[in-house]
């Protein structure tokens, strides 16, 4: 369940400032990966924040228009060419230490979910399941999730075949489908196996 123990232990230890980290976009077979770093109003929590995962796309699309309004955040975005030359779990890391560098306040203490912290300026700790513990976390869950959701939908206007509106670039049986008919985009990772696969077939 979602609770503030990781948070407030840090602000028992005096810390002020704290920025939740999440990435979406790890498993896809096309598309960016995209992290977000929220910190939150202690005064103005938006009510309903939970792990983006357990949440339909239209509370995911309310909640995020609430923590734009009310919180302190930034994303980072590494597109697929990045995740090609430095690797999946790099260009990660890379999109959270973006999102935490693009903040327009250095926080004291960044939650990371995973196993993995970004190089940064500042003391980090990684949760793992952490989405679904923090809530600093699960808001910046939903702000990466959304962020990313919607430049699928703009490449999907790009390339109407692959539905990329519906399932985001994840590997779903219509995108192979589509994979196998009209080939590989700008926008696939070509070094996934389903996408080298089909790079192979055609």
């Amino acid at each position: 369940m979602l609770d503030f123990r990781y948070e407030s232990e840090a602000h028992k230890d005096g810390v002020r400032l704290i920025a939740g980290v999440d990435e979406a976009g790890r498993g896809p077979w096309a598309g960016p990966v995209v992290a977000a770093a929220v910190i939150l109003d202690q005064s103005r929590i938006p009510a309903g924040i939970n792990d983006s995962k357990k949440l339909s796309s239209g509370q995911r699309e309310a909640l995020y228009e609430k923590i734009v309004a009310t919180s302190t955040w930034s994303v980072g975005v590494v597109d697929v060419h990045e995740i090609e030359r430095i690797n999946l779990h790099f260009a990660t890391l890379l999109a959270m230490q973006q999102a935490c560098m693009a903040l327009n306040v250095r926080p004291d203490l960044v939650l990371i979910d995973g196993k993995f912290c970004p190089d940064l300026p500042c003391r980090s700790t990684a949760i793992i399941g952490g989405d679904a513990i923090s809530p600093s976390i699960a808001a910046a869950s939903i702000i990466a999730k959304v962020t990313r959701d919607r430049l699928m939908g703009e490449i999907a206007l790009e390339y109407p075949d692959y539905g990329f509106e519906k399932h985001k670039g994840y590997g779903t049986p219509d995108h192979q489908k589509a994979l196998i008919r009209f080939g590989i985009t700008p926008h696939h990772r070509r070094n996934f196996a389903p996408v080298q696969l089909v790079l192979t077939k055609f």
